[in-house]
């Protein structure tokens, strides 16, 4: 499926040549996110892929970047999750070589100018004044605040105003110096381009990047004993509620089995929590439930939106389902479940840039790379069992925390419908 390559200065480059395609897929997948940064420059990661693409020696100004990309039909942009930052550009194949300069110049010579820092900065406290203005954002937020109370995983991944208002030009400047080295990057590859051709283009323009030592992220810290209920209260429409368990890592045997569990529970039309809250109760439009893999623990979050005056009822009804889960899964459920997730999977890796995710993600963060093949079957070795002791393991009065954004005073309600 796949080759890899590392390169003398430790960067890593890993390629899947898709010959039957007519796109390439570059991506620059980067150790830095939020669980990496100290308070004080809490959202600095997602500051600086913002300024990434705002000019260079080469290209000087955020509109040539953009247009080397896009004057040949391709897209480009970028992303900050909690353990990486990635840079993305897809473009036909024989735009590949411009591809691969225009993402290594911005990488590594970006101007980070004074000016437009300051003009960025002004943007990022409207994306994040965006986000109070959508409940059901802020209550994904509240359920990881909960979770993993005062420490970097449980924060808002762009920051607040107040840390995004404080970051200066040498704040960012070190940080780059920090994480942004060849060893703590992978550039991940997909398309209708070769192996060698992929390491001949990276060599030329990163074979010059030094080596430098770079800092680990910040361990998750059990929050168990924090308070297991938060609200936000705000005048809306509709209650969001986020009811939301500690889960298990990316490393975790039983991951693959939490990822079938949640879907059985609320992934899909099909799943139990939208048959019974939406379909049978008619309580809500939209119900769904996830799972969140990090690389020292994870999360399983039950998300609606709800009449603030049927809140109640809403969270016995997805109690009652979690409840249900532990007399076990019927075999033509837990079939179903396995094909939703195996086919989705191949789906998605009908892409090019998903193929490039699948690379990039895996390769940095758990320096190793599992083929489509072996995740299907790791899916397929799933039991009835399994399911059944991650449910009683997972979802014990003890562990469950509840977040709730909507027009409500007090927590008091919310504490009494979580059982004890």
């Amino acid at each position: 499926m796949f080759e890899k390559t590392i390169m003398d200065n430790g960067l890593r480059v890993v390629s899947s040549s898709m010959p039957h395609t007519r796109s390439v897929s570059v991506a620059f997948f980067v150790g830095a996110g939020s669980r990496y940064e100290t308070d004080e420059i809490a959202g600095v990661s997602h500051f600086l892929e913002h300024m990434l693409f705002k000019g260079t020696e080469r290209r000087p100004t955020a509109q040539e970047i953009a247009e080397e990309i896009e004057g040949v039909g391709g897209v480009m942009n970028a992303a900050t999750d909690k353990e990486l930052t990635v840079y993305w550009a897809k473009v036909g194949h024989q735009h590949f070589a411009r591809c691969l300069d225009v993402l290594s110049d911005a990488l590594l010579h970006s101007l980070l100018q004074p000016e437009e820092i300051e003009k960025e900065r002004q943007v990022i406290i409207e994306e994040l004044a965006q986000t109070e203005d959508s409940p059901g954002d802020l209550a994904g937020l509240l359920i990881d605040e909960i979770i993993w109370p005062n420490q970097p995983l449980g924060r808002d991944i762009g920051g607040s105003r107040q840390s995004v208002s404080r970051i200066d030009r040498d704040d960012i400047r070190g940080y780059v110096a920090r994480q942004y080295v060849p060893e703590n990057t992978v550039l991940a590859v997909a398309g209708n381009v070769d192996h060698a051709t992929v390491v001949e283009h990276a060599r030329g323009h990163l074979g010059t990047w030094e080596r430098a030592p770079f800092n680990r992220l910040y361990p998750a810290v059990n929050g168990e004993h924090a308070p297991r209920v938060a609200l936000k209260s705000k005048k809306t429409e509709q209650a969001q509620v986020c009811l939301g368990v500690p889960g298990l890592s990316s490393t975790h045997p039983d991951r693959y089995a939490l990822d079938v569990l949640n879907t059985v529970l609320g992934e899909g039309m099909s799943s139990r929590l939208f048959l019974e809250i939406r379909e049978k109760l008619a309580l809500c439009y939209d119900v769904h439930s996830y799972a969140s893999h990090f690389l020292d623990t994870g999360s399983v979050v039950i998300g609606v939106g709800v009449d603030p005056k049927r809140v109640e009822p809403t969270v016995k009804a997805i109690l009652s389902e979690l409840t249900r889960l532990n007399g076990g899964v019927p075999e033509p459920e837990l079939r179903k479940a396995k094909e939703f997730i195996k086919g989705r999977t191949q789906l998605r890796m009908e892409d090019t840039r998903a193929v490039s995710s699948w690379l990039g993600g895996q390769e940095l963060l758990r320096g190793e790379i599992l083929t489509v093949d072996e995740i299907l079957d790791a899916i397929e070795r799933v039991t009835a069992d399994d399911l059944l002791r991650l449910s009683r393991d997972l979802f014990t009065p003890e562990r469950m925390h509840l977040a709730v954004v909507g027009p409500y005073k007090s927590e008091r309600r919310f504490t009494r419908m979580l059982p004890r």
